[in-house]
C-alpha cells in the first residue's frame, strides 16, 4: 500500500496538492493512505524549506509548489515500481 503525506498548515495550496494526489491515486486505482502533516515539528522531520510538500512512501518528492498531475503520476508509479 502506498503512503502519501501532505506537508503544510492546511492552506489552499496544501489542499490543492492533496486533491491532485487523490485524483491520481483514484485514476491509477492504487490503494493508498493519506495523512496531513500540519505541525511545524512534524514537517521539519523532512528536508523541506517551504510548504506545501508531498511525501510518497516517506520520500519527499515535492516542496514549495503545487505539482502537476503528470508529475504526481510519475512519482506514484515510480514508488510502486520500487515497493
Amino acid at each position: 500500500m502506498l503512503s502519501v503525506k501532505v506537508l503544510g498548515p492546511g492552506c489552499a495550496n496544501c489542499q490543492k496538492v492533496e486533491q491532485i494526489a487523490k485524483k491520481v491515486v483514484a485514476t491509477l486505482s492504487v490503494d493508498a493512505t493519506f495523512q496531513k502533516v500540519t505541525t511545524t515539528q512534524d514537517i521539519m522531520k523532512y528536508p523541506i524549506l517551504a510548504t506545501p510538500g508531498l511525501v510518497i512512501n516517506e520520500k519527499l518528492v515535492c516542496a514549495g509548489r503545487i505539482p502537476t498531475e503528470t508529475e504526481v503520476t510519475t512519482w506514484i508509479t515510480s514508488a510502486l515500481a520500487t515497493a
